[in-house]
């Protein structure tokens, strides 16, 4: 009886925080809308560089080294069936589609979720959070909603350059390493790719930054006290970013591929 009633307990106190993450975006969403005013605008453009100029780089070298390991991974397969010149479809389409704005994801998630967490669960264990609130300012409105609309408004943009250096590295190691003829790589890419899968990844990348953005500031507007509130909080951040992220995914693509499949019911395999 003693594990059923913990159990129960557990269950209550994960209801009680989903309901309290809900009305967190919520009031986040409810700012967007009816104006975030001068100040969050500033802060919004500065979280824009923070988060998204300064995580270039490194999605850069993630989308590069990924697009060239599904090169190395996939060429010896289609060499044996002797469609070695159609990997580039394969490569491009997975990149744009799931890879691209997954790893982006994850990669955003552990360079700017523990640091948005961490910032702003330092920022409470202080006392600023509780300071703007008797200043009759509402923090959500100055210091959640800039990070979760920079987030969002960056992701894209990030996931396009992940998007064009995972292709360059599939590019690249295919017909500079491998041999492949590049005509016949970017043909096949080209038939493979439309608007619709362009945006697919385009689409998925803004669910992802909205979850990443609004995790951590949740987790961090809720830490505990102390420096191990705020590295657990960091933690908590990361991981439930990350399931996030893949849930969310699985689910955006069965539900983007019957779209799919509603509108082009008779498209053709990128096999020919």
């Amino acid at each position: 009886m003693k594990s059923i009633a913990r159990l129960g307990a557990k269950g209550l106190y994960w209801l009680e925080s989903l309901g309290d993450y809900g009305r967190f975006v919520l009031s986040i969403v409810g700012w967007i809308v009816r104006g975030p005013g001068k100040l969050a605008r500033q802060q919004t453009l500065l979280q824009m560089f923070e988060i998204g100029v300064l995580s270039i780089p490194v999605v850069m070298i993630t989308g590069a080294f990924i697009g060239a390991v599904l090169a190395i991974e996939a060429h010896p397969q289609f060499r044996a069936i002797g469609m070695e010149s159609r990997i580039g479809s394969v490569i491009n389409v997975s990149v744009v589609k799931q890879i691209g704005p997954v790893l982006t994801a994850i990669m955003l998630a552990g360079r700017v979720g523990g640091a948005l967490t961490a910032e702003l669960g330092t920022m409470r264990v202080t006392e600023q959070i509780d300071a703007l609130r008797a200043m009759a300012s509402d923090p959500i409105r100055i210091l959640a909603m800039p990070r979760f609309a920079a987030c969002i408004l960056m992701m894209p943009a990030l996931t396009a350059a992940s998007d064009a250096l995972g292709m360059f590295g599939g590019w690249f190691m295919s017909v500079q390493m491998l041999g492949v003829d590049s005509h016949a790589y970017w043909e096949y890419s080209r038939a493979a790719l439309d608007v619709f899968t362009i945006n697919n990844g385009f689409l998925k990348s803004l669910f992802f930054g909205a979850a990443i953005a609004s995790i951590a500031c949740y987790k961090g507007f809720n830490c505990g006290p102390g420096a191990q509130g705020v590295g657990k909080a960091c933690t908590e951040a990361f991981v439930s970013s990350f399931v996030a992220i893949l849930v969310m995914n699985f689910f955006l693509a069965m539900l983007l591929n019957a779209i799919y499949q509603i509108i082009w019911p008779n498209a053709g395999s990128i096999f020919g």
